[in-house]
């Protein structure tokens, strides 16, 4: 857009210097910088809705030409009938699966006796931590 140089800003710089002086000239430099940050702040928020605005213009075409050739397509083939998708079956919930009995395992073999070993031993749920295991061996 600008086309400024290094020389251009030395020579803007200098200026501002010799102008403003040494001690304001900081300040300066960061009321400009809020200025040109607020600037361009509003400046992509416009951008912005320019581009919503145009894509919103480019879906209402499409949706307009997406109807006329609906259209022509539904003039041209009358007679087919469209068969609609089924609707694909409902999962079940988690309260079915989770009240649905366990499957029961094959009764072992004679030559099972290693898994009737293992799987004949009962599992118990995990305990909470003990919090104080000293607490727990005295006795009061």
């Amino acid at each position: 857009m600008f086309d400024i140089g290094a020389i251009e800003l030395l020579l803007v710089g200098m200026v501002a210097l010799v102008i403003i002086g040494p001690k304001d000239l900081p300040i300066a430099m960061r009321t400009a910088g809020r200025w040109l940050g607020q600037l361009r702040a509003m400046t992509g928020h416009f951008r912005v809705g320019i581009d919503a605005m145009i894509r919103e213009a480019e879906i209402e075409e499409q949706e307009k030409a997406w109807a006329e050739k609906n259209a022509q397509i539904m003039r041209d083939h009358p007679s087919e009938k469209i068969e609609k998708p089924e609707k694909p079956e409902k999962p079940q919930a988690a309260e079915d699966v989770a009240m649905r009995p366990l499957e029961e395992s094959p009764a072992p073999g004679p030559d099972d006796q290693s898994r009737t070993d293992a799987s004949s031993e009962t599992q118990l749920p995990l305990l909470p931590d003990d919090p104080d295991p000293k607490a727990r061996d005295e006795k009061p």
